[in-house]
């Protein structure tokens, strides 16, 4: 099922229904949700966002964004990797982000290990893509149903994230990642955003 919403001057507009109608929700379903990322820093936090996200809806972290940014240095993984012990009680006192101790742990070592992949290979945005040959896999798909919870390609990227001592990056949430990223196209067919999702991840 499809929702449909009404816009502008009567244009009609079909979503994803897993938007549903929550503001913050259909903004980041039109604007962001499945467009192609490049940038290793911008890579690197949703990464730790959807980490953050395990157990809980993506709505919560999104609603938090904002307050990770601001509690995590934005995201600097230079400044993160350096954390204290100091600095993980700061943040378990911190109502602006999900207070919990094992994922703020796993944010600096994701962050150490986001360092080490820059040190050898220049571009995290190089080393995720490979997954997926660096071209956007799409799905093509027509129903809710279809959407698969994992892939081949977020078990290795899991596995090898996993070797390299990132934390909370199982193949779940390395394919939530990937969906939110543009490393796959998971828009519904008939949702206004496929082919223009389509026509991004075409570019050269």
């Amino acid at each position: 099922m499809i929702i449909v919403s009404y816009e502008g001057l009567g244009l009609m507009k079909q979503r994803c229904p897993w938007c549903g109608s929550e503001p913050i929700y259909v903004a980041y379903h039109d604007e962001e949700w499945g467009v192609p990322v490049h940038d290793d820093q911008a890579l690197f936090e949703k990464l730790i966002l959807d980490g953050a996200q395990a157990g809980l809806s993506w709505l919560t972290i999104l609603k938090k964004r904002e307050g990770y940014r601001k509690a995590f240095d934005g995201f600097d993984a230079a400044k993160i990797a350096k954390y204290s012990q100091r600095d993980i009680n700061r943040l378990l006192a911190d109502p602006g982000i999900v207070r919990n101790r094992l994922k703020i742990e796993a944010a600096i070592k994701n962050a150490r290990g986001y360092l080490d992949i820059m040190e050898e290979t220049g571009s995290f945005d190089k080393f995720l893509w490979k997954y997926v040959d660096h071209e956007t896999i799409d799905n093509s798909i027509s129903s809710l149903t279809q959407i698969r919870a994992t892939s081949r390609e977020s078990d290795l990227m899991s596995k090898d994230l996993k070797k390299r001592g990132f934390n909370f990056v199982g193949s779940t949430i390395c394919y939530a990642f990937m969906q939110a990223v543009g490393m796959v196209n998971d828009h519904l067919v008939d949702c206004f955003r496929y082919r223009e999702i389509v026509k991004m991840s075409n570019k050269k």
